[in-house]
């Protein structure tokens, strides 16, 4: 007796086989984000070293567990901010850039790359501006002071801890970076 395989079977073991794949989705680079956040203004790189104290700090304040990168930090002659960040969506990275005014209220955020085959809702302009003038006094709490969005709720609560870690990575490094600038 001959086995043939049932087509229909064959096809279904395919499918569950198959690897998942996650296409890269990249919105805007790290130059086009720097003009829309920051227009018309000169961005010097000034990366600062995140020393194990920093990152603890970040990391209680924002539950974000995946390390800061130091590298990534511009600021303008006025005293703002542009900071490129990366979080976990539910399983790959989200990089994304938050720019903060001299007082360290946020101006804006770009997500630069998204990986998720879901939740890309994040990108829209209408979530992204709840962050508007959010310092790091502010919850920056998903379901607090920033609202959820069904089936990206991962994303979502990843990216507002990313969000707050930049603004008391403000808080805690860069302002005062940015009064001694002011007083030479």
């Amino acid at each position: 007796m001959n086995w043939k395989p049932n087509p229909l079977f064959m096809l279904g073991l395919a499918i569950a086989t198959a690897p998942i794949i996650a296409q890269a989705k990249i919105y805007v680079s790290v130059e086009q984000a720097q003009q829309i956040l920051i227009p018309n203004k000169s961005l010097i790189k000034n990366p600062i070293i995140i020393t194990d104290e920093l990152q603890d700090k970040m990391r209680s304040a924002s539950s974000i567990r995946h390390p800061f990168q130091g590298d990534r930090i511009w600021r303008a002659a006025d005293g703002s901010w542009f900071i490129v960040d990366e979080v976990v969506g539910k399983h790959e990275m989200i990089t994304y850039a938050v720019a903060l005014n001299p007082s360290g209220a946020v101006t804006g955020i770009e997500i630069l790359e998204y990986v998720e085959s879901y939740g890309y809702e994040v990108a829209e302009a209408n979530w992204r501006k709840q962050f508007l003038g959010k310092t790091a006094a502010d919850p920056i709490k998903l379901n607090q002071d920033i609202q959820n969005i069904g089936g990206a709720t991962l994303s979502c609560k990843h990216l507002t801890d990313g969000v707050k870690r930049v603004a008391v990575l403000y808080d805690i490094a860069l302002k005062n970076q940015a009064l001694s600038l002011k007083a030479k």
